[in-house]
């Protein structure tokens, strides 16, 4: 049994991940306040179902449920409230489902340690990354993790406030930290807060060591770097600390991705794998032509500068073995790379970006578990679907790649074993001899 708590959960590539390395997951709760991966993620992670006392709830009824929670509609700012008056009653019904399904806390600057469940295994935390990433600094975002200052990056320091909370009311703190972002964590401008964050876990008991990793290094073909941190806890152990501390000066990036590779899970995938550029597929036909631009001449720049993943004739470009990186947008320039393709729309390019479910196969998803947002889609108004092309494509470009997660979940499951050999086995074995 995995006992884990997803903060920034978005839609579940942590859950995924442990999923795919066969463990015994037990979600204890999730930290979500952005509609469309809150939905998403319950659709991927359990059935589709809408259980009977929930059918049974009429709009006013769920209305006042929901009213306690501050949500978001582009994960940036709180949706106005009376927004939620607007949705139909099965979007109402689908979010007060995967709130209470999943233990979604929402807003994690209203929540608190007393709510946090005792005896997590692992709680992982990939804060919002727009205040630290190059994309961000390029739209004016630039506040980075700097305390108080109200950016969405700095939403990192209500994780330490929390479990700074959990410590005062004698609650078991999470066995295992896991903290995923962007590499500019070790720029010179973010460093200094990133080494207080730091030293902040080491005083409520954690030994922490980051890697720098990409995603084309655990099997799939896109060029997606992040900064991953471990943190173990030690408590007062003294022993134990400098055991996890030898340990994790043992090990490098470079040894994480081996052990991964030579494990049973490692599946190496190429760009061949995961586009799908079947056109006698209808419903594939369909979602190349949504991702089809017009011809014009800012689009005809988007394609002759950047890479081509397709060339003219359904050829692949052997010259390319990994894609961009999967952004929030995949209609911008640049992006993470286009497909020869012709819509037979003479208003059109003969090209196309990638489509909504070609970002989440990148993303270590699968095809059942795209198809899951589409069979499921509803309207949240009339006339209006809530799964549309462009947030799925924000909501993978949002995620954590599955495979890398799975690589560094691998080693926490290789670190907890040594310690247990170390510590817990040896302990029964002394409790043995002395009897």
């Amino acid at each position: 049994m995995c006992n884990i708590v997803e903060f920034f959960s978005g839609i579940g590539s942590q859950a995924k991940a442990l999923n795919n390395l066969d463990s015994n997951v037990q979600v204890l709760g999730t930290c979500e306040w952005d509609l469309h991966p809150i939905i998403a993620y319950d659709l991927i992670h359990n059935s589709p179902n809408i259980p009977t006392n929930i059918l049974n709830m009429d709009k006013e009824s769920l209305l006042k449920e929901l009213e306690q929670y501050t949500f978001s509609n582009s994960g940036k700012e709180p949706l106005n409230p009376l927004i939620l008056k607007n949705y139909s009653l099965k979007a109402l019904q689908r979010i007060y489902l995967a709130i209470t399904r999943n233990h979604n806390f929402v807003d994690i600057s209203e929540m608190t340690g007393e709510k946090m469940p005792n005896d997590v295994d692992i709680l992982t935390y990939s804060f919002p990354c727009q205040d630290l990433s190059n994309v961000g600094a390029f739209h004016g975002y630039k506040l980075g993790i700097d305390k108080d200052s109200g950016s969405r990056s700095s939403l990192l320091w209500q994780v330490g406030r929390i479990l700074e909370e959990m410590k005062k009311a004698n609650k078991s703190l999470p066995k295992y930290l896991l903290m995923e972002n962007v590499p500019t964590l070790l720029s010179s401008r973010h460093y200094p807060n990133f080494k207080i964050w730091i030293n902040n876990l080491e005083k409520l008991g954690y030994v922490s060591q980051y890697f720098k990793l990409n995603a084309s290094s655990f099997g799939l073909p896109q060029n997606r770097q992040r900064l991953l941190m471990i943190s173990v806890l030690v408590e007062n152990n003294n022993d134990k600390k400098d055991f996890v501390r030898n340990y994790f000066k043992s090990i490098t990036a470079e040894s994480v991705v081996k052990d991964y590779r030579n494990s049973p899970f490692f599946r190496p995938l190429t760009i061949r794998d995961l586009v799908r550029i079947d056109y006698t597929n209808k419903q594939l036909f369909q979602e190349a032509c949504e991702c089809c631009p017009n011809d014009t001449r800012s689009r005809k720049r988007i394609w002759n500068e950047n890479p081509k993943i397709v060339r003219e004739g359904n050829v692949f470009n052997d010259n390319q073995t990994m894609i961009r990186t999967i952004t929030t947008k995949q209609d911008r320039h640049p992006n993470s790379g286009n497909l020869y393709f012709d819509s037979q729309n003479p208003k059109k390019g003969k090209f196309r970006y990638l489509t909504p479910r070609e970002c989440m196969l990148f993303m270590g998803f699968t095809d059942a578990d795209y198809q899951k947002l589409i069979d499921n889609n509803f309207e949240s108004s009339k006339g209006r679907l809530f799964f549309t092309r462009d947030k799925i494509i924000r909501m993978a470009g949002n995620s954590i790649p599955v495979n890398l997660l799975e690589g560094i979940f691998y080693q926490i499951d290789k670190i907890d074993n040594l310690i247990k050999e170390q510590f817990v086995n040896n302990s029964k074995s002394i409790e043995r001899n002395s009897h």
